[in-house]
């Protein structure tokens, strides 16, 4: 009897712990995942094997080179990142949900539409960070794989924690992710376009 007792008095301060629930869907993570994925193997397949003159080439002053998109999907690639995991560290604002007035596909095709340009910030600006290309591309690889493998399992409230995007206004930080992997497309697409240039160099 003393037995029974003390089992219902140990059951009756333990404290229920109820069991996380995922914030963002099988289909939305599975989604993500592949966008992420999709969006690295474009950028890796259209700059590898390119020589040192085919990465300085401009098409004129005002254009990008190759070397410095790569620099750029570089430094955002690790920037976002640090964005999306300040956010979802602060405490959930759930209210601000309504806030939202674009949907995740809408998002995708407005980051990657380039008939519309942005200034990149200064901190985002090509500037020479990295030692090279080489360098900058294994930051990104390295940077990336580690954000798909964030995608798989966590269970951060990636539906309830929001930011305020200069173009896009109020996000949810799935989207912020998806947005991470839909900038890296928008300048692949840069890239491509300096390919794509008649004077580009043939090697």
């Amino acid at each position: 009897m003393k037995s029974l007792f003390l089992l219902i008095g140990l059951l009756a301060g333990t404290t229920f712990i109820p069991p996380v629930k995922d914030t963002i869907t099988d289909a939305e993570r599975s989604f993500a995942i592949k966008e992420f994925q999709r969006t690295k193997q474009r950028f890796l397949n259209d700059v590898k094997g390119l020589s040192a003159q085919q990465l300085r080439f401009k098409a004129d002053t005002s254009r990008w080179s190759i070397a410095q998109c790569i620099e750029h999907i570089a430094l955002a690639e690790n920037l976002i990142w640090q964005w999306e995991q300040g956010t979802v560290g602060q405490p959930a604002t759930p209210e601000k949900a309504g806030d939202v007035k674009v949907t995740d596909e809408q998002l995708l095709k407005g980051i990657t539409d380039r008939s519309h340009k942005f200034q990149a910030p200064e901190m985002l600006q090509p500037v020479g960070k990295f030692a090279g290309s080489d360098a900058a591309i294994q930051a990104y690889t390295s940077r990336r794989d580690s954000t798909i493998n964030y995608l798989s399992s966590t269970k951060d409230d990636l539906k309830n924690h929001f930011v305020q995007h200069p173009a896009f206004g109020t996000i949810n930080t799935y989207q912020l992710l998806l947005m991470l992997a839909g900038h890296s497309e928008r300048h692949t697409l840069q890239i491509e376009e300096v390919i794509a240039n008649p004077a580009f160099p043939k090697q």
